[in-house]
């Protein structure tokens, strides 16, 4: 008969399917943090009343979480989350979720402005990037963003092929995507100025990649992101529509980019553009910035 699993690896699992700390589960509970550390290691078991507080508050972000669930064994609990135990029983992963290496303060604060400000970039959206090998050319990755069940924002494009999956992280008014390509599987950086309104709709910023030549050659330069439609809320209507836009090709027809998008991506930087009153380094200056978004209904924008 296999042993019992003590209910701090039940508590550990929990809380890394939530990606949760300690510190906060004692914070949203109202307890002092050493309980929940003495929970934790094995040495005390939660009371019947902290037990009712604690499933009320995983129930809170696990739907049809009850008391029964801390009934399961590993396998049976990590399934309500989602996941796959691991047979060490020591970590558990979500599909897909692979942000435990992110040190543990970002993904506090990302998941708390996500929850206050993550609706106003969920969608459908389109990039335009300039080539790094095709000189005058320019790429639509196009894809999805839609915050994901542990609170976080997850961001997916791509195009014929070719897929940039991760995450959205916001924080001080900008957003901070870490994404990996699938065809090296070497990360890839975004960093995107943020809207103050309810809605985005258009984003720029600046990548910071290996470009994909034979010598993966590290590179940066601009890019911009144009919301192409809302979430219709019917997860599988819009992963459909994802895989649709992820088999479109994503080389723009000649000539197609317009000048205002042209300019903002293809600008001369360096000692002679500083010189001219341009830009000594490559920016994406608030005071320049594409970036906008409306208010529910489109009364305001900017």
């Amino acid at each position: 008969m296999p042993s019992p699993v003590p209910f701090s690896s039940k508590l550990d699992l929990v809380l890394k399917a939530l990606s949760m700390s300690r510190g906060r589960l004692a914070a949203e509970l109202g307890v002092d943090k050493s309980l929940v550390g003495r929970w934790a290691s094995g040495s005390v078991t939660p009371s019947q009343s902290s037990m009712e507080n604690l499933t009320r508050l995983v129930a809170s972000k696990r739907d049809r979480f009850t008391m029964l669930d801390w009934d399961r064994d590993l396998d049976g609990l990590a399934h309500t989350f989602g996941l796959e135990a691991p047979a060490n029983g020591a970590q558990a992963l979500a599909a897909g979720n692979d942000t435990e290496g992110l040190p543990m303060p970002v993904l506090d604060m990302a998941r708390l402005t996500t929850s206050r400000r993550g609706a106003s970039y969920e969608g459908f959206w389109e990039t335009t990037r300039p080539s790094i090998m095709m000189a005058g050319r320019f790429f639509h990755d196009r894809g999805m963003v839609r915050k994901a069940a542990n609170g976080l924002l997850e961001f997916k494009v791509g195009g014929a092929g070719l897929l940039f999956e991760g995450w959205l992280l916001p924080a001080e008014g900008q957003l901070f995507a870490i994404m990996f390509d699938t065809v090296g599987q070497t990360p890839i950086f975004v960093i995107f100025n943020g809207v103050p309104l309810s809605k985005a709709s258009l984003l720029d910023g600046i990548v910071m990649a290996a470009a994909l030549n034979s010598a993966r050659t590290p590179s940066a330069y601009p890019i911009v992101m144009r919301r192409i439609g809302d979430l219709t809320g019917d997860r599988e209507a819009d992963d459909a529509f994802v895989r649709d836009l992820l088999a479109r090709d994503p080389l723009a027809p000649e000539d197609e980019v317009p000048p205002e998008i042209h300019k903002h991506l293809i600008r001369d930087i360096g000692p002679a553009a500083a010189q001219a009153g341009g830009d000594m380094f490559l920016l994406a200056p608030v005071i320049s910035t594409l970036s906008r978004g409306e208010t529910i209904g489109g009364r305001l924008q900017g």
